[in-house]
């Protein structure tokens, strides 16, 4: 098969979708690997690294989308690539469909097979293609809300453990999923008093057995999500429900129960963000202030460490691009069940219910597309 790896264009994306020693996998298999020249750069593979492994390297974005079978991204397509998909193409990559329905109708439109990075999911749940950005993003989440907590940087002006004498900053974390534990370990490392608010019994009496002694479990509900945001210097919404739209647990009038200078992380924007306020922004312009409270609403947070991401999002996405690779996308969905999760759009129809009711599409059961 043919696999090629354009450049990622969004704004201060630098990962790359494949490693030198993933082409070498591929190439070893008998595939052949369109790179992008300067795919790697930013993520520290030269050129040189990718062509010593097999790859052929491609002078422009024009020329790996015309030739390849298989598109493997990082992030999602942007309008200015959507010209580029060709019917029948298969792309891999972080769609994040539910969020964005031009982006949804446009690959739509395309005749492309999508299939998502962030709803592959095995038999016991687990998002094993979603988890090493989460681990990433839970982790950058308490840093760059320590870093906008100062007050040259909008914030209230407050250490985030504090100093002997003087109070830590209190952190609430929206979720006790991967992103939310990651994030809470971090907080709690460095000295926070943490709260981590869910609704799950099951994995709060977990967490209770495993986190530091800084971390407070509580039942999430309306009146306890408003109490523990009161009193947050640093909130960080690590919600999740696969493919669909993040639900809005902190209204927009919900902010002037909140302290002038605290920080909101969001990390669940790629999926619509779970703070009524969040929009997208960007590594270059990460924040914005509304009633007195800064949102941080980066949406490819990862992207700000791509050596660190790169290689923990190839370690588990390899082995999901060799089978398709291997077997052709439709055997190799047959075969996977966490692939055939994965798959979201075909030849103009929507595979995943999720993406479909969120905006009102008609669903189509991914089994009944495939022979």
């Amino acid at each position: 098969m043919r696999v090629g790896v354009p450049k990622e264009i969004k704004t201060n994306e630098n990962r790359v979708s494949l490693v030198p020693a993933g082409v070498e996998a591929l190439v070893s298999a008998g595939h052949s690997v369109l790179v992008e020249t300067g795919a790697g750069k930013g993520s520290g593979f030269e050129d040189d690294a990718y062509v010593a492994a097999g790859a052929q390297i491609a002078a422009d974005a024009d020329a790996v989308w015309a030739a390849a079978e298989l598109i493997v991204k990082v992030k999602e397509p942007i309008e200015a690539e959507w010209k580029r998909i060709r019917r029948g193409q298969v792309i891999f990559t972080y769609f994040h469909f539910a969020a964005s329905e031009r982006l949804t109708q446009a690959h739509l439109d395309s005749g492309a097979i999508c299939i998502a990075y962030e709803t592959v999911e095995l038999p016991n749940r687990e998002l094993p293609l979603l988890t090493p950005m989460s681990e990433v993003a839970g982790r950058m989440a308490v840093q760059e809300g320590a870093k906008y907590l100062e007050k040259l940087n909008g914030g209230r002006g407050i250490l985030l453990g504090g100093v002997p004498g003087v109070a830590p900053a209190k952190v609430v974390v929206l979720g006790a999923g991967v992103v939310g534990v990651n994030a809470a370990r971090i907080a709690a490392g460095m000295g926070a008093s943490v709260v981590i608010l869910d609704i799950d019994l099951e994995r709060l009496r977990y967490l209770s057995d495993v986190m530091p002694a800084n971390v407070q479990m509580l039942f999430s509900d309306r009146h306890q999500l408003l109490a523990q945001i009161a009193e947050a210097d640093l909130v960080i919404g690590a919600v999740l429900i696969p493919g669909a739209l993040a639900p809005k647990l902190i209204r927009s009038e919900d902010l002037k129960l909140m302290r002038e200078g605290a920080v909101i992380v969001d990390v669940a924007v790629d999926q619509g963000g779970c703070v009524e306020t969040t929009r997208p922004t960007t590594h270059e312009h990460p924040t914005y202030v509304v009633n007195g409270v800064v949102h941080y609403g980066v949406a490819n947070m990862p992207g700000g460490v791509p050596v660190t991401s790169t290689l923990a999002l190839t370690n588990a996405t390899l082995p999901y691009v060799s089978q398709l690779a291997n077997h052709g996308w439709r055997d190799a969905l047959k075969q996977s069940s966490a692939l055939l999760n994965g798959l979201n759009i075909i030849d103009g129809k929507v595979t995943h219910r999720k993406v479909a009711e969120a905006f009102g599409m008609p669903y189509h059961p991914a089994e009944s597309l495939l022979d």
